[in-house]
């Protein structure tokens, strides 16, 4: 049978942390050939070599920019500088200089695809969240702008945008057995139960695939319904 990724090389970063582990099974068996980058990002030369380094063995038909920073829970009022800079500098920064890296190859063939996993935090408003939020706003915005710049050249970017889908960074055993999260999880969420992580990674891959060509610039919730209530 012909998986939706046979012959794409999909380079995935972070991809020990938040949805990296089940995106590279995921993707695998669905054919694709996968790069799995654990490399820290926050250099600002890090990503031009990071796709580099993947690009030795191949083009990059998929970059999936998973990334992911442990959310502080500061007041706004109280949010300093250091904060502010240190969780911009994880989910922000390294985002444009990815896409500088890989998106003129891509370009280049009129082929190509991003997905950048985002945060439905970004959608709703949370207490105590605001430095996360607007990075992963952030994150959002700049999907939209290039997805629309680069859709002439057929490259299309789009975005996850998630909350409440099992992973280990954001959601780890300990919190999940917590009886204060169980009772959180179906006070706000109405499927119930989080999303599996091989849910969100399906979806991934769907959006990966040549299936949704037609995406431009769009932002998907995967949260449970938690967005819409």
């Amino acid at each position: 049978m012909q998986h939706s990724l046979t012959g794409k090389r999909v380079l995935i970063t972070q991809a020990d942390e938040f949805m990296g582990p089940a995106l590279c099974e995921v993707l695998a068996e669905q054919g694709a050939q996968v790069v799995a980058s654990t490399a820290d990002l926050s250099p600002p030369e890090a990503a031009a070599q990071v796709v580099a380094q993947a690009e030795k063995a191949g083009p990059v038909d998929v970059l999936v920019a998973n990334l992911a920073y442990r959310a502080p829970t500061t007041p706004a009022v109280e949010v300093g500088e250091d904060e502010w800079r240190a969780v911009f500098a994880a989910l922000v920064d390294p985002l444009p200089r990815l896409v500088r890296a890989a998106a003129p190859a891509m370009i280049q063939r009129r082929s190509g695809k991003v997905l950048v996993v985002g945060s439905a935090s970004a959608l709703r408003g949370m207490k105590r969240a605001s430095t996360y939020s607007a990075a992963r706003g952030a994150q959002l915005a700049y999907v939209q702008a290039v997805g629309v710049e680069l859709a002439p050249h057929q490259v299309q970017v789009n975005a996850i945008a998630q909350n409440f889908v099992d992973n280990p960074t954001y959601f780890p055993p300990e919190v999940q057995a917590n009886p204060r999260f169980q009772e959180r999880l179906a006070r706000e969420v109405p499927l119930g139960r989080l999303v599996s992580a091989r849910e969100d990674a399906l979806f991934a891959a769907y959006l990966c695939s040549s299936a949704a060509d037609c995406f431009v610039g769009q932002v998907f919730p995967v949260c449970g319904g938690w967005v819409g209530r």
